[in-house]
């Protein structure tokens, strides 16, 4: 212990010497607290594919350093003369693999004008699940009427590439939205275009077709689709809805429904499908998802109120209805109500069940179906095992949270949210267990953490996809251009 002892105190003189022969004495300061740092990755769980969480101290600095140490095995040393980490991919790979199910010690310092400061340091969990190939979203700018640059883009979560889907510079003045998986699978994809050259794009196995999907008995095209897990269906809702602008200045836009009603379309017959349950005038019927079973459909559905004059008074609960895939797409007679959140003053929107059929997340609002503008909006959770609610509470922000999706492994959640400056959708990941409950959710790291102070643009349907998307963007635009469309009838 004296033989230790006496070697520490040499490498302190060693170090007080050659700090005074470089003329720059270095002074150290014990922060006693962990950084401040942006994005905010602090005790978060990650999968091991995610890309190089890099991150800036909200704080003065000449330089920072960072070292990685891994629960397991190894340590990954970063720093330099710039504001933000820089972590080599390659590396940050090989310590995430040989610490999955384990954690990342994770220290910094940073150094200015002779004096350098140390901070607490602070854990990052890596989880043992996997998570998928990536994500594809909307990338679209602030408007309310014109159409600006905007596209579908799908991102690897492994590393920082981004590539277009689709984008309306193919197409001046027209809007791409309403894009859908089934179960995340690139291959069977539903994609809507509005506009002069409107139309429903449906990829099934390598086959794409353009539809027109408004008919005579259906108030509008077939928007918010949701795939049945044979492929074989797509649910839909058709939606009149208006934009109604507020005069108070804690609020700016409401986008409400005048009617809408669900139907499922299927692509074998090229029929969309509905029932009186589904299509009743006396209600709002949006929002459709099948269960992972391919047994129920769930909806929302509020009783139908004037509008625009009635609008805050509007408030869908979250339903259910059984549906028979193998009798060519048959409803059942009754419509389970399974969360009644109009009783308490409240709105559901969104609902999304995990892929293992254990629970449902939907999002809950004062009023209406457009989270989106709406800053009190939380995701909840469904347990379908027992049909208790509760908020999510660890995911929650005092800002808007909306959209959302599952990994196909039911392990990971992606969803949109304004906690950052309450004015951008900004796409946030969790860890789900096996009990529902979530860990401390992580912004997707870009290559510089100033991405998100210079980008103009929203991230909007965060979906995961098991693999990139394989669509073709010249066949694409050329049946989109052309004046072919497919029909489909309503039966």
């Amino acid at each position: 212990m004296r033989i230790n002892n006496y070697i520490s105190a040499i490498y302190v003189v060693c170090a007080f010497l050659l700090t005074s022969c470089s003329g720059s004495p270095v002074t150290t300061e014990i922060a006693g607290k962990s950084p401040v740092i942006f994005p905010d990755y602090k005790d978060v769980t990650i999968p091991v594919e995610i890309a190089p969480l890099n991150f800036r101290v909200e704080t003065d600095y000449a330089r920072m350093d960072v070292v990685f140490e891994g629960s397991m095995s190894g340590s990954l040393r970063v720093g330099g003369n710039r504001e933000t980490t820089r972590i080599p991919e390659k590396a940050w790979r090989r310590l995430l693999e040989a610490n999955r199910g384990g954690d990342l010690r994770v220290s910094v310092s940073t150094k200015k004008n002779g004096r350098r400061t140390q901070y607490e340091p602070f854990l990052i969990h890596i989880s043992p699940h996997q998570i998928d190939y990536g994500i594809a979203y909307r990338l679209i700018a602030p408007g309310y009427e014109v159409f600006s640059k905007m596209g579908i883009y799908e991102r690897s979560l492994a590393d920082f590439r981004q590539q277009p889907v689709i984008e309306n510079t193919l197409l001046t003045g027209t809007c791409m939205n309403c894009h859908s998986f089934r179960e995340g699978d690139p291959s069977q994809m539903s994609l809507h275009i509005r506009g002069a050259h409107g139309g429903t794009i449906i990829s099934r196995d390598g086959e794409l077709a353009l539809y027109d999907t408004k008919t005579d008995s259906t108030v509008s095209n077939c928007v918010y689709p949701y795939w049945h897990p044979s492929g074989r269906f797509v649910a839909y809702s058709v939606n009149e809805t208006r934009q109604v602008f507020h005069a108070r200045r804690d609020k700016r836009i409401e986008v409400v429904d005048v009617s809408s009603d669900v139907v499922v379309f299927d692509a074998k017959t090229g029929e969309l499908l509905s029932c009186p349950q589904l299509k009743s005038g006396g209600s709002f019927e949006t929002f459709p998802a099948f269960s992972p079973d391919g047994k129920s459909l769930y909806f929302c559905s509020a009783e139908a109120k004037d509008i625009p004059g009635e609008y805050s008074e509007v408030r869908y609960n979250l339903c259910r209805i059984a549906f028979d895939s193998e009798a060519g797409g048959s409803f059942g007679v009754s419509v389970d109500t399974l969360v009644n959140a109009s009783t308490s003053g409240k709105s559901v929107s969104f609902p999304r069940p995990s892929y293992d059929g254990r629970f449902l997340i939907y999002t809950l609002s004062d009023y209406g179906n457009f989270s989106i503008w709406h800053e009190e909006a939380d995701l909840w959770l469904l347990d379908l095992a027992t049909d208790e609610s509760r908020p999510l509470a660890e995911i929650n922000s005092s800002d808007t949270e909306s959209y959302h999706s599952w990994s196909s492994n039911s392990r990971w959640l992606v969803f949109s949210s304004r906690r950052i400056d309450g004015l951008y959708t900004r796409p946030f990941i969790a860890a789900i267990d096996e009990q529902g409950r979530a860990s401390k959710p992580f912004l997707l790291p870009q290559r510089t953490p100033s991405y998100y102070d210079e980008t103009l643009f929203s991230f909007n349907v965060p979906e995961f996809i098991t693999a990139p998307v394989k669509a073709n963007i010249s066949v694409m635009e050329k049946k989109i251009v052309s004046s072919e469309r497919r029909r489909m009838n309503f039966r």
